[in-house]
């Protein structure tokens, strides 16, 4: 080797052990500022809530102010696209929707790749889905809906908040597994779908649970079975998709994640916090508050469950010929 070489690769170690140490020791102070929660759709909804709740838990644990910014837009690709550019120092988060193992295969081009331009961090929940249809639909279970799809084909009409939302995919799935055709119809956003069920322009709905839970209980729409693998406490005695179509599974979630780069002492202390604030009874309270299911995972976890529901999302998408908007 030489002398040239030699210096070189004495100069790179010397660097490494620098760039090492400067993240050690950005680590230790962290956070001396205020960080941003980034979310990627506007105030109120339940994403929002989540993420505020997680926040406040943020704040109050590592005594420095942790500040949401709503960046709705493109199919919350502006904000993800917006965290993939930001400084990796740990004070600007993501909080991760459940769309970005939808939109992987949805848009052909991003200006990011997810799972390589953000470092998932921590889950929060899970955010059950309501298959609900109106009044006068007679169906009564999931069983009974199956035959008066296939007793009326082409004639039953889904109502979505979009192509590609999770009102839609999760009908799109229903569809492939039981060989039904229901209709979708996207309407301008969750609240317009869930009046057209009412109104009865539209015979179901796959709706999460907040949005949906007040006119369940109120007796405007007759709800048949949640998404999610297990029931809810919201309602207890409402049985799954799942115990009559065995494997069927969808649900909307959202967690945390930062961009590529982030010390990793940064990312293992915000996954410790969080995960903390999941065991918490008034952070879980707050949570199921929502109808959302608190779900601790590690960083490597996570990563594994969005690498695995973008995958399983992808097959129904291009089974479907789910496009854009």
């Amino acid at each position: 080797m030489s002398t040239i070489k030699r210096y070189l690769q004495l100069a790179m170690g010397i660097i490494g052990s620098l760039q090492l140490a400067q993240s050690a020791a950005l680590a230790a102070d962290y956070p001396d500022r205020p960080v941003r929660i980034v979310v990627p759709v506007a105030a109120g909804g339940a994403l929002d809530i989540n993420a505020r709740i997680i926040g406040q838990w943020l704040s109050d644990r590592l005594h420095q102010q942790f500040v949401i910014e709503n960046k709705p837009g493109a199919a919350t690709n502006l904000a993800i696209e917006y965290v993939v550019r930001a400084p990796a120092d740990g004070y600007t988060l993501l909080l991760v929707p459940g769309s970005v193992s939808v939109n992987a295969t949805l848009f052909q081009k991003l200006n990011f790749s997810f799972l390589k331009d953000i470092i998932p961090v921590a889950m929060i929940s899970k955010l059950p889905l309501v298959m609900e249809v109106n009044m006068s639909v007679p169906a009564k279970n999931v069983s009974e809906f199956i035959a008066y799809v296939k007793a009326n084909p082409g004639r039953t009409n889904m109502a979505t908040s979009g192509n590609g939302t999770p009102h839609h995919i999760a009908g799109a799935l229903f569809n492939i597994m039981t060989g039904t055709d229901m209709v979708a119809v996207p309407f301008g956003g969750g609240a317009p779908a869930l009046v057209s069920l009412m109104g009865e322009q539209v015979q179901v709905m796959f709706s999460p649970l907040p949005e949906s839970i007040g006119s369940i209980k109120g007796g405007k729409v007759r709800a048949l079975a949640v998404t999610t693998a297990t029931r809810v406490d919201a309602l207890p005695d409402l049985p799954t998709v799942a115990e009559t179509l065995p494997g069927y599974e969808a649900s909307s979630w959202q967690g945390i994640g930062v961009p590529a780069g982030t010390p990793p002492e940064i990312v293992d202390l915000l996954s410790r916090e969080i995960n903390a604030g999941l065991a918490d009874p008034r952070v879980r309270g707050a949570l199921a508050e929502l109808g959302s299911i608190p779900t601790a995972m590690s960083p490597g976890e996570f990563r594994q469950m969005i690498s695995d529901e973008t995958k399983k999302w992808a097959e129904v998408i291009k089974a479907s010929n789910i496009k854009p908007e």
